[in-house]
């Protein structure tokens, strides 16, 4: 009698871009009992996750790999130990892709919440997990993270959870960071400053020939909700006006010029078309692509 299997598949998926590669790599995903949306009725959430075919709030947590000029970016580092069983397990699928941590030249993050840089620094021996690699960010992620200030009217958790936690995985990098404003980051990418989730959330677009992949980080938290409501907003957004402008913004532009789209929490591996219907968004997954 044979087994069945008790393991999921890699998750890792590559997607061309030109000349460029990006290659999709899951942390895995969260369910959390604290309530994450400011402005939307849990029965209205659960009537849109219900017409969804869903029975749950998950939220996967995507990073991606960029070869490109004969260099390997990484964006993002997934959660590492900070968040979970069903997170952390970019380091596996990075195994699986068949790079190691220091193949990696630089490390590219959208922002420092912790389901994004966790992954940077083992958390018990405080040692880099990337050792050879520059860690790039927009200038206003540091700046806003180690000021006391904010941190001094954050909540306990949040304290912890985001201030505390990105000031130790990001502390072993200070001599190695880079910050920018906008511009080309890395060959072929360009940062596109997209604030309002945190002072300085980034969104990055892909450029080769003729195609064009825009990575839009958290632009999209809740891809049944959010689409057709841009303007529910998240718990952790640090300016919600303007993470709803931007997601706007973002969602507009990604439909006008037709790119190819996907984000940190868009289910894996998240690639596809936005368009326009009324004052809403439709997303329109991408079929699996092979040879890719």
């Amino acid at each position: 009698m044979i087994a069945p299997p008790d393991t999921q598949i890699p998750g890792v998926y590559h997607r061309r871009i030109g000349d460029i590669v990006v290659t999709a790599l899951s942390d895995g995903y969260f369910v959390t009992e604290r309530e994450m949306t400011r402005n939307l009725p849990e029965a209205e959430r659960n009537q849109a996750l219900a017409a969804a075919f869903r029975d749950t709030l998950a939220f996967s947590v995507n990073a991606f790999l960029i070869y490109s000029k004969g260099r390997l970016a990484l964006l993002e580092t997934g959660s590492g130990k900070y968040l979970g069983p069903t997170l952390g397990h970019l380091p596996a699928n990075l195994e699986a892709a068949g790079v190691a941590p220091d193949d990696i030249d630089t490390v590219l993050l959208t922002h420092m919440h912790p389901d994004h840089s966790a992954g940077l620094t083992d958390m018990e021996t405080g040692r880099r997990h990337f050792g050879n690699a520059e860690l790039v960010v927009h200038e206003n992620e540091p700046r806003h993270w180690f000021d006391d200030e904010p941190m001094s009217r954050a909540s306990d958790l949040y304290k912890q959870l985001h201030f505390q936690m990105t000031r130790e995985q990001v502390q072993p990098y200070l001599d190695r960071m880079r910050t920018f404003v906008d511009g080309e980051v890395f060959p072929g990418v360009r940062a596109i400053p997209s604030a309002g989730h945190t002072p300085g959330h980034t969104s990055y677009l892909i450029e080769s020939g003729k195609d064009r992949l825009l990575i839009w980080g958290d632009t999209i938290h809740i891809p049944e909700v959010q689409f057709a409501r841009p303007e529910i907003t998240m718990v952790p957004d640090t300016d919600p006006d303007a993470a709803a402008a931007t997601r706007r913004r973002i969602l507009e532009m990604a439909a006008q010029e037709q790119f190819l789209v996907t984000g940190m929490h868009m289910h894996f591996p998240g690639f596809g078309h936005v368009s326009k219907e009324g004052d809403a968004y439709r997303f329109h997954p991408e079929a699996w692509r092979l040879p890719f």
